[in-house]
């Protein structure tokens, strides 16, 4: 088997997939690498880091050569409130990696996955039950990288062959990684802050629904369409996929089944909420269901229980 190349792998998303491929494949053939050097003592050190800056072609076949890479997972990339920030930035790093990226699997015969987001889609999109093929006008620098990162990927599957996949993944939970930017990361550090100070206050309005996901399903997801039977596919770039959908006050209410003195107030963001309130509030991920078997393992109910006893063991706090 040819190795495994994982970008962005300090990231929220590569600290949990590249220990799953790991455990799946061998520690050997996953390379790990980011812009930062790994840290010691990281799970990434278990195995071959590499150190590469995406919007640099040469180092991405460097590496791509070195280590025989026949699937790369592209993760490097920046979110959507540091993208905001720096839109000249976001292009260069979210298009100009994946375009370097796709250049070096057409040369090289690598298969890619590139995450997309609901950021693709825009305030003219249908928000419940948001279709597999749709509108996609995004207003946000994020939301314009991701939907030109998904016909960039078409372009070169049709155009060159290059097997390219990825998923319009909703707002990421993770009980490992902390947040890094993104909009929906309110869902992430609401469990940090409740468990340590039992308060927090939130950056979005208490009604705003959105789609979320359980970074273990998410990281399932990825590899069940990896493998999957690219003859199955109807959707390359890129297949919705839904857990559940909640608003920062359904969200608090589950978390004070747990820690009944919790406190949630709002200071609302208005940057960030009108980037989520461009975004849908639920999927229909009907597609990825039927390709390939798609179904998520947590609900709201099971995916606060399971933050909330993981981050316990992690930080302390109240039983």
């Amino acid at each position: 088997m040819r190795g495994i190349l994982v970008t962005g792998a300090l990231g929220q998303i590569g600290s949990e997939l590249v220990p799953a491929l790991r455990e799946r494949y061998g520690a050997d053939l996953v390379v790990a690498s980011d812009l930062r050097m790994s840290p010691s003592g990281s799970d990434q050190a278990e195995g071959p880091y590499a150190h590469v800056d995406c919007t640099d072609p040469s180092q991405i076949l460097e590496v791509v050569r070195r280590h025989e890479i026949g699937t790369i997972y592209h993760l490097a990339a920046l979110l959507s409130r540091v993208a905001e920030e720096k839109p000249q930035v976001a292009w260069t790093v979210n298009m100009g990696g994946l375009y370097n990226v796709l250049e070096v699997a057409r040369q090289y015969d690598c298969a890619v996955f590139s995450p997309s987001s609901i950021g693709a889609f825009g305030p003219s999109t249908p928000r419940d039950q948001t279709p597999q093929v749709t509108i996609q006008r995004p207003t946000s620098m994020y939301g314009v990288t991701k939907v030109a990162g998904e016909l960039l990927g078409d372009f070169y599957a049709a155009r060159f062959g290059v097997d390219t996949r990825g998923l319009r993944l909703p707002g990421l939970i993770s009980h490992i990684a902390l947040p890094g930017g993104g909009t929906t990361d309110y869902a992430v550090d609401i469990f940090y802050q409740a468990i340590r100070y039992r308060h927090y206050s939130c950056f979005l309005r208490p009604d705003s629904c959105l789609d979320m996901m359980y970074m273990p399903d998410a990281i399932r997801a990825m590899i069940t369409l990896m493998e999957a039977d690219e003859t199955s596919l109807t959707h390359r770039n890129a297949y919705n996929v839904a857990a559940m959908s909640f608003t920062p006050d359904r969200l608090a209410q589950e978390i004070q089944v747990h820690i009944p003195d919790f406190v949630i107030d709002y200071e609302v963001d208005p940057v960030r909420q009108a980037i989520a309130d461009s975004w849908p509030r639920s999927l229909d991920d009907s597609a990825a269901r039927t390709d390939w078997g798609w179904a998520p393992d947590y609900d709201l109910a099971s995916m606060t229980a399971d933050m909330i006893a993981r981050l316990r063991g992690k930080l302390g706090g109240p039983n």
